[in-house]
């Protein structure tokens, strides 16, 4: 993004990004909450991002990892313990960041009228979630707070989109929802009116750290997801540097042979681990939502349907080859060829 990308979007006042923990967040964000009290009666947006959780986590104390236990994805080792202590660790910085901006609006008045949304982008940095298109990589945090019905500590377990954001803001605020929206309100759900908006959801990878197209489409019951292009081992760069990564590639997770499609059964396989893709029980689940997901990259104008995606002229992504994103890059120029560039990462 260029510095005026920002206010091409819209916003008025952009505080400079000259750090990477909570605390200078956590001032603007207070600030700006306090201004918007003193200008009482003027509607204010507030869009806080934290760096946190995102690798390097800081170091748990001496021990913690005693006392926790990685996710039923990941093997129970000394070493994963201590990675997921120390992610841990920095949860607990980004808690106390929010509790210290819903303390501001509660501290000011504002926060009867004010809706709070907190959501992240992508499953934690670990092996088999980040850049991955199970649960683990597509369910998000997303808690919601505020008026319209958003109160009171209820979980709803309905499939839902970052989509659906979008209508439910334009219901709440009582303006017109343009008509190329293709998200539904989620106030019906939280009004108890119906059960469910969607009856399935769609999610993809084309880019991340380098090139590894997939498309997913999970209903209640099956998760189905298609691989793209010739690879059928894992893409390194797309998994963080960590000590759960390295554990996981000591027992050749590198070599791990991938399926172009695989399907999960989410009631009896909640791990999204056992693929039955093959099996004839799943033949008509397998037909139904490859079908469903065609569909879909038809309706969206998936550009995956032409062929593989060409890097965009001026992008700059890691060979998939490469053992690690810190390795050199790939980068488009104008006329479509491609160069390798060295990683400013790794220049000191």
């Amino acid at each position: 993004l260029t510095s005026d990308a920002p206010r091409d979007l819209g916003y008025t006042t952009v505080h400079p990004k000259a750090h990477e923990r909570t605390g200078t967040t956590v001032a603007a964000a207070v600030a700006t909450i306090r201004e918007a009290a003193a200008n009482r009666g003027q509607p204010f947006f507030l869009d806080a991002g934290f760096f946190e959780t995102h690798r390097p986590f800081p170091k748990a104390p001496e021990r913690a990892d005693r006392y926790v236990a990685p996710p039923p994805t990941l093997p129970d080792t000394p070493e994963v313990r201590r990675d997921m202590a120390d992610y841990q660790r920095m949860l607990t910085d980004l808690d106390t960041a929010y509790g210290a901006i819903l303390d501001a609006l509660d501290e000011t008045g504002l926060a009867d009228d004010t809706l709070v949304i907190a959501t992240t982008d992508h499953g934690i940095a670990f092996p088999w979630m980040k850049c991955n298109l199970t649960d683990h990589g597509t369910g998000v945090l997303l808690i919601v707070k505020g008026p319209g019905g958003f109160t009171g500590g209820r979980v709803i377990d309905a499939m839902v989109s970052h989509l659906d954001l979008y209508p439910t803001i334009c219901e709440l605020a009582g303006v017109d929802r343009p008509a190329w929206l293709q998200g539904r309100s989620l106030l019906p759900l939280v009004h108890g009116e119906v059960d469910a908006i969607r009856d399935a959801v769609f999610a993809e990878v084309t880019f991340h750290a380098a090139y590894e197209p997939q498309r997913m489409v999970r209903t209640d019951r099956h998760t189905l997801i298609r691989r793209f292009g010739d690879r059928r081992t894992p893409v390194l760069p797309n998994l963080d540097d960590s000590p759960s990564r390295d554990a996981m590639l000591a027992v050749g997770y590198a070599d791990l042979a991938l399926p172009e499609v695989a399907l999960f059964d989410n009631l009896l396989d909640p791990q999204q681990r056992i693929d039955v893709a093959d099996a004839p029980a799943y033949r008509a689940a397998r037909e139904d939502l490859l079908a469903r997901l065609e569909r879909w990259m038809r309706e969206t104008d998936d550009p995956l349907l032409a062929g593989e995606v060409a890097l965009p002229p001026g992008a700059r992504v890691n060979d998939a080859d490469s053992a690690t994103f810190s390795e050199d890059l790939l980068e488009a120029a104008d006329d479509g060829t491609v160069r390798r560039v060295p990683n400013p990462q790794t220049i000191r």
